[in-house]
C-alpha cells in the first residue's frame, strides 16, 4: 500500500469510526422512542409532527462526537505525510515586549477601524512590523490546534484550524497566536497557518465570508490556507480528492442507512446529492 492509499484509508478510517458511533447511539443506545417523547412533551407532540423531533434527537448525537473531525482527520493524515501531529499541541517561548505591544496594535486597528478610516488587513506588512519591534524577552505560550513537524526535514508547522465559516472573535484570537509564534526567539515553528479545511465558495478567489475578512485578506495573505490548499500541505497532493472522494462516497451510504433504519423510510427516488466539491 503506497502513501496515497494509507491517507485514503486514514480517511475512510476516521469517518467511518464516527458514524458508526452515532449510528450505534441513534439506533441502539438512545433511539427515539414516539411514546417517550409523547409524554414527556404532550403540546409538542400535539402541534408538530414525530419526524421533526426525531431529526433534531438524531442531530443532537452527531454533533458531538464530530465536534473535533476537521482535527482528527488532518492528524491522520499529517502523521502519513510528515511523520509527527498532535492536537492542541503547546508552544512555548519567548516574544519582545514591543513586538507584543504591537500585536495588539494591530489587531486593535482592524477591529476598531470605522468608514473612511477602515483598513484592509495585510499579513506581510504587519508581520514585518510586529517582528521588527523586539524589546525584553518575555515568556509566552501558544496552544496550536493542530501542530505538524515532519520527521525528515525538520519543518514545524503550526495551524490555526477552523470551520469553513468562523466568526469574527475566533479568527481574531487565531490571528494573535500565528503572531506570537512567528515571533517567537529561536523559532520553535517554521511556519503558522490561519486554515480553513472546505471553501464553501468553491475556489479562494470567490471567498467572502464577512467575519474573517475583517481580519485577513483572505485571497492573498499567505498565511491564509483554504482546502485544498491546506490538504496538500498536510497530506501531500492529491489528498483533498481523496478527501473529498472519500466524505461523498460514505455519505451516500450512510444517508441510505439513516432513511431506513432511523426514519424508517425509503430514501427519495432521483434524490439531488449534497456532494462536498
Amino acid at each position: 500500500m503506497n502513501k496515497e492509499e494509507r491517507v485514503a484509508k486514514a480517511i475512510k478510517e476516521i469517518i467511518e469510526n464516527l458514524m458508526e458511533r452515532v449510528m450505534h447511539n441513534v439506533l441502539i443506545k438512545d433511539p427515539f422512542i414516539k411514546e417517550k417523547h409523547h409524554s414527556a412533551k404532550p403540546l409538542y407532540a400535539a402541534l408538530v409532527p414525530d419526524e421533526i423531533f426525531k431529526g433534531s434527537h438524531f442531530e443532537r448525537r452527531f454533533v458531538t462526537p464530530f465536534g473535533g473531525v476537521w482535527e482528527k482527520l488532518a492528524q491522520v493524515v499529517a502523521i502519513e505525510n510528515h511523520g509527527k501531529c498532535e492536537m492542541g499541541y503547546t508552544v512555548t517561548g519567548t516574544v519582545g515586549s514591543e513586538s507584543l505591544r504591537r500585536i495588539q496594535e494591530v489587531l486593535n486597528k482592524l477591529e476598531h477601524q470605522k468608514g473612511k478610516d477602515k483598513i484592509k488587513p495585510m499579513w506581510s506588512e504587519e508581520l514585518a512590523y510586529v517582528k521588527s519591534g523586539g524589546g525584553n524577552p518575555i515568556p509566552v505560550s501558544v496552544v496550536c490546534d493542530i501542530y505538524v513537524e515532519n520527521t525528515e526535514n525538520g519543518k514545524k508547522y503550526a495551524f490555526e484550524l477552523k470551520g469553513p465559516l468562523p466568526n469574527s472573535d475566533q479568527t481574531k484570537v487565531s490571528k494573535e497566536k500565528i503572531f506570537k509564534l512567528m515571533c517567537m526567539e529561536n523559532q520553535p515553528v517554521n511556519f503558522a497557518y490561519y486554515a480553513l479545511p472546505y471553501n464553501p465558495y468553491g475556489k479562494k478567489e470567490n471567498y467572502k465570508w464577512a467575519f474573517p475578512l475583517r481580519w485577513f485578506d483572505m485571497q492573498n495573505d499567505e498565511a491564509v490556507l483554504i482546502g485544498n490548499e491546506f490538504w496538500e500541505l498536510i497530506g501531500g497532493e492529491g489528498t483533498y480528492k481523496s478527501f473529498i472522494n472519500q466524505v461523498n462516497k460514505l455519505g451516500k451510504e450512510y444517508k441510505e442507512q439513516i432513511y431506513r433504519e432511523f426514519l424508517e423510510i425509503e430514501p427519495p427516488i432521483n434524490q439531488i446529492e449534497d456532494l462536498l466539491k
